[in-house]
């Protein structure tokens, strides 16, 4: 998944092949649903093979009835990816072809755009989430301690309405989407990078890696610094690596879905330990002000509420609120490969600050967890904005694309 090196793409725009048409085919590729049903869901697939030729060009189209259909893709590094459009039934197989010849290119469907201080993710004209690189200030007469960088604010869902929050009166330091750590020790002290008031540590942004973009995929690779304040000194503790990619939402035009990768390593040899402790790290969300108790609603894969979702562990949490503009959520999907899997969950209770919403995975939530100097550590989680609402059927639907993808065989000529 990690790849540090810059993305290549290539944009490749639909095209008409019609059947008479006699064009060299290069590949054969078979993509079976397996035991769930596969609605408008992301594909990919290695061409890193001894066997597979070199073409300085390529289409793909999907073979239907003998006829061939033009299908956009994207292709960096040597991973293909494409969108299994609309619905394939469950234990189906839909079959396409690599087919040499010049594609036609295209401005990219989906894009980030640096905006100088941001990285926006779109899709068309629809804003899908900003990555805030620059400094963002608090608000006039708060505290300079709360100055931040490196979160994301705005998240949108499809219709536009904002998602997340940043700055809520009282916890100033609530960043949209962030996941510094909060109980920490670190070379003999204790040390918290979430509360920015206890003037322990902060979280910065150090760097772009990658930008890419294309007709299906559209991301970034950015840098972080986790600083621990010692005795008037700074010390990078922990450097971090996001990565996050968004995908073309196929003909469901109701959600946006991306994957947020999160890599960590300790950066000073006398290691970190994240303390056991009730929330911190992994996958922090302070939602929308206008989401409360009177508005919203939380349901986990075990069918907790927000009446007694905290504190229980969970493979995913939807979180749903409601504004003038309509009804709108955000769902977290947390990898089964994750730090005590699956992860248990902080969610606030209805009856504290104003009803509104936090939410966080929280790795360490049960036990400690220890980063030794040289090792490296990942945290994976996928996101779906949304408007309106989604079904547990639906979900499981998406929770089976993430961990356990369409099989895809490519057979060469």
């Amino acid at each position: 998944m990690k790849n540090k090196c810059m993305w290549s793409v290539i944009a490749l725009l639909l095209f008409v092949v019609a059947p008479s048409v006699q064009a060299q085919v290069v590949a054969r590729i078979d993509v079976r649903s397996g035991a769930s049903k596969r609605v408008n869901t992301m594909v990919s697939t290695s061409l890193r093979t001894t066997r597979s030729p070199m073409y300085d060009s390529l289409r793909l189209v999907e073979v239907r009835n003998d006829q061939r259909i033009p299908v956009p893709f994207q292709l960096y590094g040597n991973t293909l990816h494409w969108i299994l459009d609309g619905t394939t039934e469950r234990d189906t197989t839909r079959i396409y072809e690599l087919i040499k010849g010049a594609p036609l290119m295209a401005s990219s469907y989906m894009q980030v755009k640096d905006t100088a201080g941001t990285l926006l993710l779109r899709e068309g004209a629809r804003k899908l989430l900003q990555y805030n690189y620059q400094t963002v200030e608090p608000p006039a007469g708060i505290d300079k301690m709360y100055r931040r960088s490196g979160f994301i604010h705005p998240l949108w869902a499809p219709d536009g309405q904002v998602i997340t929050n940043i700055h809520p009166k009282g916890h100033w330091h609530h960043m949209g989407i962030w996941n510094p750590w909060t109980h920490t020790s670190f070379k003999g002290n204790e040390t918290d990078f979430w509360n920015l008031q206890k003037k322990e540590g902060t979280v910065r942004f150090k760097g772009i890696v990658s930008r890419m973009q294309g007709p299906v995929v559209a991301g970034f690779v950015v840098l972080h610094d986790h600083i621990a304040f010692t005795g008037g000194t700074e010390t990078v503790a922990i450097s971090e690596e996001w990565a996050v990619r968004a995908y073309r939402a196929g003909t469901d035009t109701t959600r946006f879905i991306w994957d947020f990768y999160d890599y960590l390593n300790c950066a000073d040899t006398a290691g970190i330990t994240f303390l056991q402790y009730r929330y911190g790290g992994g996958f922090g969300l302070r939602t929308n002000a206008a989401w409360t108790a009177n508005n919203s609603e939380v349901l986990t894969s075990e069918g907790k509420t927000r009446a007694n979702a905290d504190s229980t562990r969970a493979r995913w949490i939807k979180i749903t609120g409601r504004t003038e503009k309509g009804k709108a959520g955000i769902l977290v999907m947390n990898f089964p490969g994750n730090y005590d899997s699956p992860q248990p969950v902080r969610v606030w209770p209805e009856n504290s600050e104003r009803g509104e919403i936090m939410m966080n995975y929280s790795p360490t939530k049960m036990k400690p967890w220890t980063l030794q100097y040289g090792k490296a550590y990942a945290l994976y989680y996928r996101v779906v904005s949304f408007m309106n609402d989604l079904t547990t059927e639906e979900i499981e639907h998406m929770w089976q694309d993430y961990i356990e993808p369409p099989e895809v065989t490519v057979y060469w000529n």
